[in-house]
């Protein structure tokens, strides 16, 4: 049974979605943790753990491909056997109505897919492929997952804590760790997501701008928005005199700006949504 806070959360929350459809959806790792995966970030918004791997480093230190690969080993799986979960399926289902135009998520777990909610973009990338950079081939995650057991089967007795992206806290000598390069021209293999210090393909931003454009309100669910690239849709939303609306608990980048914010539990409100 629902508590009375929450049932008047859902409550405040359809009536925005009715009040403003069609409304455009940005998720966080908020709306993931439910699914085993944890977030970012604090409530007051800071970093929980390190940052996450830099583009550039990745790109120019083979030691640092050895590190994110040797972690990925360990915390990969878990993105890989996360599964939907309420607040997923219940997003999915508004998608198939007239209330939301779309979804576009921070998240690179693929958990929107996975419960087949409609015009879903992964703002960030997915975290089930992986691209050459230098021939831009792509393959699925499982591979490179499977390559570098095989190569380093030492590096399977570790456990770490996991982080949203796939990485893991592991902290040990990397030095020999083996990163397997492209079949075909020998590049460097990344996992296809937006690196910190990389930027959003243009064509993935427009798509947004797009569904933001087509939409009346803007509805921000388990992000606290601190990184530019989703907090961007909420100043285009404030540009155009476009609503905005918070789901979630702590500090947000978008809080001065917002028209309507709940501080609830993200699948127990959208749970008590029904239409």
């Amino acid at each position: 049974m629902m508590s009375k806070h929450t049932q008047q959360a859902a409550d405040r929350l359809y009536q925005f979605l009715q009040q403003h459809a069609p409304i455009a959806v940005i998720t966080g790792a908020g709306i993931s943790t439910a699914s085993g995966i944890p977030d970012y970030r604090d409530q007051q918004g800071q970093w929980k753990r390190k940052q996450p791997v830099q583009h550039p480093d990745f790109m120019r230190c083979h030691l640092t491909r050895q590190r994110y690969w040797a972690r990925s080993l360990i915390g990969w799986p878990t993105l890989r056997n996360a599964k939907p979960n309420v607040a997923h399926h219940q997003l999915a289902r508004l998608s198939h109505s007239p209330l939301v135009s779309g979804v576009i998520t921070q998240n690179v777990d693929r958990l929107h897919q996975k419960a087949d909610t409609l015009n879903t973009i992964d703002l960030h990338g997915r975290a089930d492929q992986i691209i050459c950079m230098g021939c831009a081939r792509q393959r699925p995650r499982q591979w490179m997952h499977d390559r570098c057991s095989q190569d380093n089967p030492s590096f399977l007795n570790f456990s770490a804590t996991v982080a949203p992206d796939g990485d893991a806290d592991l902290e040990v000598d990397f030095s020999q760790f083996q990163v397997p390069s492209c079949e075909d021209c020998g590049g460097i293999l990344k996992t296809d997501v937006v690196f910190f210090g990389d930027n959003v393909p243009r064509e993935r931003v427009d798509a947004c701008r797009d569904v933001i454009r087509q939409s009346r309100a803007l509805l921000v669910i388990g992000s606290s928005l601190m990184v530019y690239s989703g907090y961007r849709f909420a100043r285009q939303c404030l540009e155009n005199d476009q609503s905005i609306a918070l789901l979630g608990f702590g500090k947000n980048r978008a809080d001065d700006i917002a028209t309507l914010k709940i501080e609830a539990d993200i699948s127990e409100t959208l749970q008590c949504i029904n239409h």
